[in-house]
């Protein structure tokens, strides 16, 4: 490690010493410790150390954005702690002050940090986002607004001495957001108990806390993919198509591209929350992958973003663990080999059951090519997969095209189902996986059809591979598949049966477990896919990230006029 990076790392480990600190002045000062004021006077504490929630998080703030090397931090930091370095130097001239070693001590902390700032510059590269003090302004001014009136209503309420006009209390309020400890003969008429003024301190913090992270927070990737970009994928997917099942979802149109330096090869990612996610494996020559990766990871850390990828195979996953990644498995993909496939034996009687039994009540299967239906009757086909769809939102990202019906997407096969009476009851979509293979896209049911015709459509499109030219289908990804398998059973251990039933319990509103019986009664081959990450305290971020992404999990949105600003700078 060189002397920069030491220095950086110096830089964050103060900054995380600071915030521990701070913390335990804060817990201290709130609950009836008489340390106010503790440096007004002769005393004075290195740069950032001073009790307070509010300092508290800044603290913490600084060190995590130091962490991820911001520029907009470090310019920060220098600033500050040289404002407060020349002020200490300038104050140590007075004989009451430079009596006290504490002081010097201070002097030596803050001048250390500002040399580690100075030594560490060049470490300090990633960019922020330009529009984000204006919305840094916008939240600083509501929330202060909100968190004064909250404050109020607690002062008011709690406020035990008489004489108290609406202006003292909201003063009260205001001055505590701004200030640990506000001066008591300006507030004699107020008296509230001490969580009173731990709530509105708290408040203080996470707001600003809040106004920090907006202020600070890494931009958005706005370059999505271009029509440019997606002639050049699909030129890498007709001639290497057949390694990834998951190859074709890189032409979601909400996704961003970057590629090698030869062009040979790229990497399709989403942006969110600060986390570019890719998705699947690189497409293009295997040759070509390091490039690729190197550019996408080099773009992460351009503008402090966390690396991750979902999905990835075991030959993906082996080559981005070369580039500093971990690996953890995140589930298995179910493939079924047509040619290889049976309706005999013990172990498929109650697939080959329902199958028989849609087929006595008369339901028919149709499979085209997107291409082959008329553009009347895929308009009829896309309202009705809206009107199938289970809920608002539209899920998927890794293993979705999240479009139905585009003229570029003719290679893609449609299902479809009809009841005995002629009604449609059911229809699956399916992308190109190279030239003879399928990757599950839509699966879209009516929900007053009858169990089991999902099952009748997957086995007439194995059976009738032939009309498309199709020798392998893949079917949905399930889950940790592996500890429904195992969890349930003998000697299975503690951990593995607790963590079995946890997903069962949350599979209630997931199908977790769902998703993994509906595949395994076709008997596929399971194949490994992974989820790549840099460090493993990423990975709760990484999850809120790859939820937000298959549309698990929504969070709140801009208004129409700030979010239109922000995509449209």
């Amino acid at each position: 490690m060189g002397t920069a990076r030491r220095a950086a790392a110096y830089t964050v480990w103060y900054l995380r010493i600071v915030t521990a600190v701070n913390l335990l002045g804060a817990v201290w000062v709130s609950f009836g410790a008489d340390i106010r004021r503790h440096n007004a006077q002769d005393f004075f504490t290195p740069y950032l150390l001073t009790a307070g929630f509010t300092s508290t998080a800044f603290a913490l703030f600084l060190s995590v954005t130091m962490r991820r090397h911001k520029r907009a931090a470090w310019i920060l930091n220098f600033v500050l702690c040289g404002l407060f370095f020349a002020a200490l130097a300038v104050s140590m001239a007075w004989p009451q002050i430079h009596r006290h070693p504490q002081n010097w001590v201070s002097l030596a902390l803050t001048a250390s940090f500002l040399a580690a700032l100075l030594l560490s510059r060049r470490e300090f590269r990633a960019k922020g986002d330009r529009a984000n003090p204006w919305h840094a302004a916008i939240t600083a001014i509501v929330g202060l607004v909100v968190a004064g009136l909250v404050g109020t209503g607690l002062v008011a309420a709690t406020n035990s001495a008489n004489g108290a006009t609406f202006g003292d209390v909201f003063g009260y309020a205001l001055v505590r957001l701004v200030s640990l400890v506000p001066s008591d003969t300006a507030f004699a008429p107020i008296e509230t108990p001490g969580w009173v003024d731990v709530v509105i301190n708290v408040m203080s913090a996470l707001l600003f806390l809040l106004v920090l992270f907006v202020a600070f927070r890494s931009p958005r990737g706005r370059e999505l993919l271009c029509a440019e970009d997606e002639e050049r994928l699909r030129v890498l997917l007709d001639k290497y198509g057949d390694r990834d099942s998951l190859g074709y979802f890189a032409l979601r149109r909400d996704k961003s591209v970057i590629w090698s330096p030869t062009g040979k090869s790229a990497i399709a990612y989403r942006v969110l929350g600060g986390v570019t996610l890719a998705s699947g494996d690189p497409i293009g020559d295997p040759e070509a992958w390091p490039g690729a990766i190197d550019a996408w990871l080099a773009e992460a850390k351009q503008h402090a973003w966390v690396p991750a990828v979902m999905g990835a195979s075991e030959e993906a996953g082996t080559v981005y663990a070369r580039h500093g990644l971990d690996a953890l498995e995140l589930g298995d993909e179910a493939i079924v080999e047509t040619e290889e496939f049976t309706l005999d034996g013990r172990a498929m009687r109650t697939v080959r059951q329902a199958y028989n039994r849609a087929q006595r009540s008369g339901c028919t299967v149709r499979i085209r090519r997107h291409s082959e239906i008329p553009q009347a009757e895929m308009d009829a086909l896309v309202e009705r997969a809206d009107h199938w769809r289970d809920g608002a939102t539209e899920r998927g990202f890794s293993m979705a095209l999240g479009r139905l019906g585009d003229p570029a997407d003719g290679a893609c096969v449609m299902v479809e189902c009809q009841d005995g009476d002629g009604r449609p009851r059911a229809l699956l979509s399916f992308v190109p996986w190279g030239p003879h293979g399928l990757s599950l896209d839509l699966m879209r049911r009516d929900r007053s059809a009858d169990n089991g015709l999902i099952e009748f459509m997957v086995i007439e499109l194995i059976q009738r591979a032939d009309e498309v030219s199709v020798r392998q289908v893949s079917l949905n990804f399930a889950m940790f598949r592996s500890v429904f398998e195992r969890g349930s059973r003998l000697g299975a251990g503690p951990v593995l049966r607790l963590w079995h039933s946890l997903l069962t319990f949350f599979s209630r509103w997931w199908q977790i477990e769902s998703l993994y019986r509906a595949n395994a009664k076709f008997r596929p081959i399971w194949e490994p896919r992974y989820v790549l990450f840099g460090k493993s305290s990423e990975l709760p971020r990484i999850g809120v990230a790859g939820a937000r992404a298959e549309g698990f999990l929504g969070v709140p949105r801009l208004p129409v006029p700030l979010r239109r600003r922000r995509e449209n700078p």
